[in-house]
């Protein structure tokens, strides 16, 4: 018997190391980045110890006696991996951690408060002796976990708990709802801090480029993730769900969350921590068809295969593919010909007559949204040179984000990043910026899942630690007490970790009399006043 990595795998590899007969495959070094999309443990040379299971930080490991009849798949895929890649044992020697450093000698800001941000502060704070503090805009930590992540994978968010501890601890100072560039500059936190980590994102949707794209009913997918996950800069938006097909330009795993979102019965998302506005609404969408494009083919196709099998389990709702293109090719790895398999048996289902449908299609370029005062289809191209107009009320774009500037840092507009070598911001001549560092997509652009912010951020910690033994950082900065005292000259009242813990707990008192995990504020003076609760 074995365990079984499955569909919620978060790639942070927290069960690599704990396995005592190294067989969880494909696990990289600091900033070396697998091309798969989870991570495998070997059926033949697993031991049943549980360690693996006991450790995921998100619930993704099975034993395989105990795999839910929807995951099944899961245990021929992990097999399947080690087929075409037989387990060699690790050579490479484990990281030696660095040790301790002289009280105040080494204090780094981190910008931003998502998966990066707080990976970087994990393996900062596992230094006796650093010293980190954290600003983010909002008043609330963990970026795209929180407003990101669809509300029906609440074992993904778990993942959160990993960092509880570090956040807490007195060597950290957590700055919610401080902007940098409005509240503190770039300077101001240099002038505080020995180093700067930015791991502020990927916020911007790419464009499609086409006539149309501005009307009422075209939208970037990000502004539905956004809103109906409650982030309080989309809580505003308002979305057509009258008509009885939406289409998604894209076929990424983002594109699935959202059609998946908006095909769920409103009462199978009410157990959900989805935001109260977005389930009101949901309540009266007609939308029983959703249409997700690819301009490539099959083999292309941006989501996993975790995700793409579990549209398959939707009930009351069919996959519809097209047979072509899913042909088989010796070529093809592992989890692209796991896709195919899958994609190859919805093809052979009977469409049931009243269900709702998820309808891929392949090779289509759109060229124009049609309409007048709002959108009414989109045109597109296919393949074969033919043209189409696909009806629709709503288009939603799903192709990508982009990083935007950050002030007074060096940007990539052609990358939509920050300039770096391995974590180091460089400069216009490719030379480092003294003690300026990024991690996360505004260092590597917007690719990787949760977890591949753990190898990224271990990446940039070492970069920042070898500038720090050679003497690149020894500079005499002004200690924590200036930068609260600055900070309350310029009348900003940061959201600290007990803030954010009060905010907490009135989400999750409001979650437990309705029977969700929690009920989110999304209004700003809503956190605040939350948070300001625990002074009073």
């Amino acid at each position: 018997m074995a365990y079984v990595i499955t569909q919620n795998c978060c790639k942070d590899a927290s069960c690599v190391p704990v396995c005592p007969v190294d067989c969880i495959r494909p696990a990289g070094g600091p900033g070396e980045f697998s091309g798969t999309e989870m991570l495998y443990i070997d059926p033949d040379a697993c031991i049943d110890c549980g360690a693996c299971m006991d450790e995921c930080p998100v619930d993704a490991i099975h034993y395989e006696e105990d795999l839910p009849a929807h995951l099944e798949r899961f245990r021929q895929l992990n097999a399947a991996y080690f087929e075409r890649h037989p387990l060699q044992p690790e050579s490479s020697p484990p990281e030696k951690r660095h040790g301790p450093v002289e009280s105040g000698s080494l204090r780094v800001a981190v910008v931003g408060a998502g998966p990066a941000a707080c990976y970087a502060a994990d393996e900062l704070m596992a230094i006796d002796g650093v010293e980190v503090d954290m600003f983010e805009r909002l008043p609330t930590p963990f970026g795209l976990i929180r407003a990101g992540v669809a509300p029906d994978h609440q074992h993904t968010k778990s993942v959160v708990d990993l960092f509880t501890s570090v956040l807490a601890d007195k060597r950290f100072g957590c700055h919610l709802n401080v902007e940098i560039g409005r509240d503190l500059s770039h300077q101001d936190l240099m002038a505080h801090h020995h180093a700067v980590i930015y791991a502020v994102g990927c916020s911007a949707s790419r464009s499609l480029g086409i006539p149309g794209e501005d009307l009422p009913g075209s939208h970037p997918a990000s502004d539905v993730v956004g809103w109906y996950n409650g982030h309080p800069d989309h809580a505003h938006h308002r979305f057509d769900l009258s008509g009885h097909r939406a289409v998604i330009v894209g076929n990424g795993n983002v594109a699935l969350d959202v059609a998946r979102i908006l095909l769920t019965p409103p009462d199978a998302l009410a157990g959900t921590d989805i935001a109260e506005h977005a389930l009101e609404a949901l309540a009266h969408n007609s939308i029983e068809e959703v249409v997700i494009l690819g301009r490539r083919g099959p083999r292309a196709a941006a989501f996993s295969v975790g995700e793409f099998l579990a549209l398959g389990h939707l009930p009351g709702v069919d996959v519809v593919i097209d047979e072509s293109g899913l042909q088989p090719d010796p070529d093809d790895d592992i989890e692209t010909a796991a896709k195919l398999e899958v994609a190859r048996e919805y093809a052979q289902r009977t469409p049931t007559p009243g269900n709702k449908r998820v309808v891929f299609r392949f090779g289509c370029s759109p060229t124009a949204i049609e309409g007048g005062d709002a959108v009414t289809g989109l045109q597109v191209n296919h393949a074969e040179g033919e043209t189409e107009l696909i009806e629709t009320s709503l288009v939603l774009r799903s192709i990508g984000y982009q990083g935007i500037p950050v002030p007074d840092l060096p940007f990539g507009e052609a990358t939509g990043t920050v300039p770096n070598d391995r974590g180091r911001v460089t400069d216009a001549t490719g030379d480092p910026v003294a003690g300026v560092y990024a991690t996360g997509w505004i260092k590597r652009g917007p690719r990787g899942v949760i977890g591949t912010n753990r190898s990224c951020a271990q990446e940039t910690v070492a970069q920042l630690l070898a500038d720090f033994d050679d003497g690149a950082l020894g500079r005499t900065v002004a200690d924590r007490d200036a930068l609260r005292e600055l900070l309350n000259r310029r009348g900003v009242a940061p959201v600290d970790w007990s803030g954010w813990r009060a905010i907490d707990a009135t989400e999750r008192e409001r979650g437990s009399a309705a029977s969700r995990p929690r009920v989110k504020l999304v209004a700003t003076e809503e956190l605040l006043a939350a948070a300001r609760s625990n002074r009073d």
